[in-house]
């Protein structure tokens, strides 16, 4: 097998590390005031062309040896058959067409090994510890318990922001903390009175779990309470939890906007609204609600937006939604420097599956997430790894509650190493120790690529992402 390596990085990535500088533009009419996290970067003259070889015998990518691996794989002795993930529509076989908004990428975007052999890291200096923030002492006892010491970059620049009750907008790539930099100074907002009640919107219920979960930790002790809206889950429990006291309601827009409807959720006595992942929620379809539930909301209101990527649409969103942010980015780079990116070229006449089942016995693969682009071709996939020794889940959005968050909690406690899933899982989970992302679909637009790939290489741990092509 070809595994496609790069000569030199893509045109669009950046080597080196980061240093963020902070600068508070003035506040001027109908502009929005700008502070940015700037990367100071290195570079090394490297060739600019991508290339494809066989790697010599000592870098051969061929999954490691063929006998039993930690993910319980054994050598399949069926006879091979094609596997492309399942088809579009429900149809069997046939060309498979593009969807609307399908994009042709640039494989070499795939594309970001490493080929520096001196590396000059700049690290982020924070301006501030936890301890430094004006919030109260028993969040502040809260964040050490849970290890929090150091701010990153985008709490570090937006928390006193939030605090003074500014409106902001913060760009920033997934898995740096963007949970944290609003629920911090919200939770303090709130107990002291400043702020009556939270709302959160966000495009999934993983999503919305994930962000309760981070809750319930900050405001450990602090007699604050949280419901979390979302569809899936059966209505009428979220009913009941809405007639009790709560502060912050966590839900996707769908939800919110039923329970609206159904008179449960009066959006006049919340005062701060936050709207996570927004540009996902665009691409979803959600906007149409997202007004509505804006329209809602009292107009002297506390708003923060927060998206991975800035496009005129998500512009358009701001300007609507927002008075006079301030605008905090933290974005150095559209996927991050910790993770390797790669091609898997199929050969003709090679079964795609069997090239797929030959990485995942290497040693190094201990946890893995395999995105496909159907919810019939990610199950098929799953199961048939599954008939080939591997202990493999699937998640996708046809799936009930309970069997995505069984599937999730097999997976992140180790019991399944691999991961079979659809866009669904490529924002807002936050998985540790997932050492490879394979895109063994290519996807849709560069920016889901981004937000699949991210699932690895978070923090400071370092990741592989690697996308099969042809095939």
């Amino acid at each position: 097998m070809a595994y496609s390596h790069s000569g030199g990085k893509s045109p669009h990535s950046r080597s080196g590390g980061s240093r963020f500088t902070s600068s508070r533009g003035s506040r001027t009419s109908g502009a929005s005031r700008h502070t940015s996290a700037r990367s100071s970067d290195s570079s090394s003259h490297v060739p600019s062309a991508s290339r494809s070889y066989a790697p010599r015998a000592h870098s051969t990518f061929s999954g490691g040896p063929r006998g039993p691996s930690r993910f319980g794989g054994r050598p399949s002795h069926s006879s091979s058959r094609s596997f492309s993930g399942g088809s579009r529509g429900g149809s069997r076989g046939g060309a498979r067409g593009k969807r609307p908004n399908d994009e042709q990428i640039d494989i070499t975007r795939f594309i970001n090994r490493s080929v520096v052999t001196e590396e000059v890291v700049t690290h982020f200096v924070p301006e501030h510890q936890f301890s430094d923030f004006d919030v109260s002492p028993v969040i502040k006892t809260n964040l050490a318990k849970k290890g929090y010491t150091t701010p990153t970059p985008i709490q570090d620049r937006a928390i006193p922001h939030i605090i003074r009750g500014e409106d902001m907008v913060g760009i920033a790539n997934t898995g740096t903390g963007k949970t944290g930099a609003f629920l911090i100074p919200l939770i303090d907002r709130v107990l002291k009175g400043t702020a009556k009640k939270v709302i959160i919107m966000v495009p999934t219920r993983e999503l919305a779990l994930q962000i309760e979960e981070e809750f319930r930790g900050f405001a450990h002790n602090l007699r604050l309470s949280s419901v979390v809206c979302v569809g899936g889950l059966n209505i009428n429990p979220q009913i009941r939890a809405l007639r009790r006291e709560h502060h912050f309601v966590i839900g996707t827009p769908g939800r919110i906007k039923d329970l609206m409807e159904r008179k449960m959720l009066n959006l006049s006595t919340f005062n701060a609204v936050v709207l996570d992942e927004a540009d996902r929620m665009l691409d979803m379809g959600f906007i149409h609600d997202m007004r509505h539930i804006m329209g809602q909301l009292p107009q002297n209101r506390h708003t923060l937006f927060f998206s991975a990527t800035l496009s005129r649409d998500v512009e358009g969103m701001i300007v609507e939604f927002l008075k006079e942010p301030v605008r905090i980015s933290v974005k150095t780079r559209e996927t991050s420097a910790n993770i390797d990116q790669d091609i898997v070229k199929v050969p003709p006449g090679k079964d795609k599956v069997d090239v797929l089942a030959e990485l995942l016995r290497g040693e190094e693969f201990t946890r893995v997430i395999i995105f496909g682009r159907t919810k019939h071709g990610v199950d098929k996939l799953a199961r048939v790894l599954s008939q080939r020794g591997f202990r493999a889940e699937s998640i996708h959005g046809n799936k009930t509650h309970n069997n995505r968050v069984r599937s999730l909690e097999t997976f992140k406690k180790g019991r399944a190493p691999i991961l079979v899933a659809t866009d669904v899982a490529a924002r807002g989970l936050d998985i540790s120790d997932v050492s490879h992302v394979i895109n063994y679909e290519v996807p849709a637009t560069y920016d889901d690529y981004v937000h699949r790939i991210g699932r690895t290489g978070r923090g400071d741990k370092k990741g592989k992402a690697l996308t099969f092509v042809g095939g």
